[in-house]
């Protein structure tokens, strides 16, 4: 179930509930949308196993002192592609990761303690991986939205 003509407004009220709080019960979701309990926990079942809803927790990086976020725009040679994408999602610096529009493109974004691990990271540990070239980044002092914020519109439910 991938297309959003296949939610309805239950189901974007429900996700509304869990966005309030993830650890919500069915049958407190139930009460709050004047709905069956079991129809809820149903719902909450389908969104989950479609994989439109992922219920997992979601850490503040800051809480853990990485503090500096660096959007970085790496070239990549088709040849080391594989290789390379492997090795940046073993890093744990690395919080995101994206084909770019480019067909050599990634796009990664990564959290760091200090200007010392940023400046390692950027000028040492990328260049250190086979066929992998940093053509830019972009320091972030702040993010304004993060991807566990984002909603689709309410007319993308059907009803």
């Amino acid at each position: 179930m991938t297309k959003s003509a296949e939610f309805d407004h239950l189901d974007y009220q429900i996700i509304l509930e869990l966005r309030k709080d993830a650890r919500k019960s069915a049958s407190e979701i139930a009460r709050a949308l004047k709905a069956n309990e079991r129809t809820i926990r149903n719902r909450i079942d389908r969104l989950v196993e479609s994989g439109a809803v992922r219920l997992t927790s979601i850490l503040d990086p800051q809480a853990f002192g990485y503090v500096n976020t660096v959007d970085i725009f790496l070239e990549v040679e088709p040849e080391q592609e594989h290789t390379a994408i492997e090795r940046l999602l073993q890093m744990h610096e690395v919080s995101y990761l994206a084909y770019g529009l480019g067909t050599q493109e990634i796009s990664i974004e990564a959290r760091f303690k200090d200007n010392a691990e940023m400046r390692t990271f950027l000028g040492k540990v990328l260049p250190s991986i086979p066929g992998v070239r940093v053509k830019g980044y972009a320091l972030v002092p702040r993010i304004l939205r993060n991807i566990d914020e984002w909603l689709p519109r309410p007319e993308d439910f059907g009803d």
